[in-house]
């Protein structure tokens, strides 16, 4: 008797196993045959994920679906741009609307655990903060006592929102609005004290206001810890690979010095690093099923984690602090590519 469970217990194993494999392939076979990839983007934040006057996506985000396309196609132009509010974008991930998130989501517990999405890397580390206008005449977070605050729902801003004002004996009345412009249309209307988010958002909601920017404040309270980075669904152990070292390769490639102007002439370069960084050694493409020049083409095509960071974060008026690279004093760190 012992003897048949086992068989039943090992053939349900197998049969799981197998599951999960043919599982574990299904995003990444699903693009590559569709022949474009579906990103899940913000629906409008300069700096991260927003259409410029032409309509064409621009934004560090943005760069994170190009870069994958570029891996996976050797065309960063391959991706097809799904704007997604703070609420849609977990239910479009879940429901295979989109093939990967590159939407200033923070990795969390729940997120990564309960929601069932494997966080691949942090591409901006952030903070929550708070915007007055400067008129109100408020230097710090703790005077907004009694303040209306306009918040998004179903974002870590909203959870961290209630647990700073309990912590610190703050009371105020949130203003709760789900998509992002109309919280912002809300806050320069105002229908409220004070606009929390992400420090990075503010700063790029204020650069957005052309003529008034010095008119808005970012209070130098920090109430959060908020790495941003981009989401796939759990079992697709391959798409996440692909994505997890299309953000390394950035970050790398900065580190070697490879640029998107330079790195043609590199391709003969005899540092071992390089080498394998442009697929001139090692096969490292061929282990994730693409090309052996993928991380080539995503530095040719879009750049380095630098170039990305200086093109479109930058001119918002953020200094890059702890997104600096590691031998700079940052966190910005890639595992080795050997």
């Amino acid at each position: 008797m012992n003897f048949f469970k086992t068989l039943a217990v090992g053939a349900f194993i197998a049969a799981s196993v197998s599951g999960a494999a043919l599982a574990q392939q299904a995003t990444f076979e699903a693009v590559r045959a569709r022949g474009i990839l579906n990103c899940g983007v913000n629906t409008g934040l300069a700096g991260f994920a927003a259409p410029d006057s032409q309509g064409n996506w621009r934004g560090l985000d943005v760069d994170m679906c190009r870069a994958v396309a570029a891996a996976i196609f050797g065309d960063a132009s391959k991706v097809r741009y799904i704007p997604t509010t703070a609420q849609q974008r977990f239910t479009a991930l879940q429901s295979g609307e989109v093939d990967m998130l590159a939407r200033n989501t923070t990795w969390t517990f729940q997120r990564d655990v309960q929601l069932g999405f494997d966080f691949v890397g942090i591409n901006f580390y952030d903070g929550q903060g708070f915007m007055v206008k400067r008129s109100a005449n408020v230097s710090s977070a703790r005077e907004l006592n009694g303040a209306t605050i306009c918040v998004q729902p179903g974002t870590t801003t909203e959870l961290n929102l209630a647990d700073w004002g309990r912590a610190n004996n703050i009371r105020f009345t949130p203003v709760v609005i789900e998509r992002l412009e109309e919280v912002n249309a809300a806050y320069f209307a105002g229908r409220c004290d004070a606009l929390t988010t992400d420090v990075s958002g503010l700063a790029s909601v204020r650069a957005s206001r052309a003529g008034e920017a010095n008119q808005h404040v970012i209070l130098p309270e920090v109430i959060s810890k908020e790495p941003l980075g981009p989401a796939v669904r759990h079992g697709d152990n391959r798409f996440a690979d692909i994505v997890r070292w299309s953000l390394n390769a950035m970050i790398e490639a900065e580190e070697l010095g490879l640029t998107s102007a330079n790195i043609e002439s590199k391709l003969s370069e005899r540092n071992p690093s390089i080498q394998r960084f442009v697929g001139a050694t090692g096969d490292f493409g061929r282990m994730l099923g693409l090309d052996n020049r993928w991380a080539f083409n995503i530095i040719k095509q879009v750049g380095n984690y630098g170039e990305s960071f200086e093109r479109n974060v930058t001119p918002l008026g953020i200094q890059r602090g702890p997104n600096r690279l590691w031998t700079q004093g940052g966190l910005m760190y890639s595992p080795p590519l050997r």
